[in-house]
């Protein structure tokens, strides 16, 4: 019987990917330390929406770039690529402007909150916060609802999605960016910060 995805270490997912171009196995291992890229990103970026992009971007170089180099520890090569990502980032002039402007009260609230604080198994309300995503989650159109699945729980690119939905790129973008708007007016009204939750639930599903 073969081993599923989440029950391989991180060296097997990292080889299978390397050795037969396994985009999946690349997304159960990014997935597993998701939460600690969106945290090291957010430390340096300082703005939620900014570190979630930085999150999707890191994750899209690593399917183009991982092959290339030697890695032994994925989490810790992972911390600082995210790292160095960043400081690229505020190396750009636009960036900086941004974030002059930018509030620093979600900075306490997430480091209060975020499960490198709490194991995920013992943060507070946990399984509440995900049972009102889920609730969430199914509020939204069914074109919604399966992109928003397969970007986060599968960890699939747009073109992936177009390839097992039949949607074509821009109705996948459009699924996606709507869905993440819907999602996170609707958690707000509830106190959850969407893009926390998402990656807790990201988690759970692993």
């Amino acid at each position: 019987m073969s081993v599923k995805l989440k029950d391989k270490s991180d060296e097997e997912l990292l080889n299978s990917f390397k050795a037969e171009g396994n985009s999946q196995a690349l997304g159960e291992l990014f997935k597993r330390y998701s939460l600690m890229c969106f945290s090291v990103a957010h430390k340096y970026l300082k703005n939620e929406a900014l570190a979630e992009d930085a999150c999707m971007q890191i994750f899209e170089q690593l399917l183009l770039t991982l092959h290339k180099h030697e890695v032994n520890n994925f989490r810790s090569w992972l911390y600082t690529t995210t790292k160095n990502y960043c400081l690229m980032q505020l190396r750009k002039p636009q960036l900086m402007q941004l974030l002059e402007h930018e509030p620093d009260d979600y900075e306490n609230e997430f480091m209060e909150n975020a499960a490198f604080v709490h194991p995920i198994n013992e943060i507070p309300d946990l399984e509440e916060k995900l049972q009102s995503l889920e609730k969430a989650i199914l509020g939204l159109n069914p074109k919604q609802q399966t992109c928003i699945r397969l970007f986060y729980l599968e960890r699939l690119s747009y073109e992936d999605i177009c390839k097992q939905t039949g949607f074509n790129f821009n109705e996948v973008k459009s699924a996606i960016q709507n869905a993440k708007r819907n999602l996170k007016m609707s958690l707000a009204e509830m106190g959850i910060h969407y893009v926390l939750i998402s990656l807790l639930w990201m988690q759970q599903s692993a």
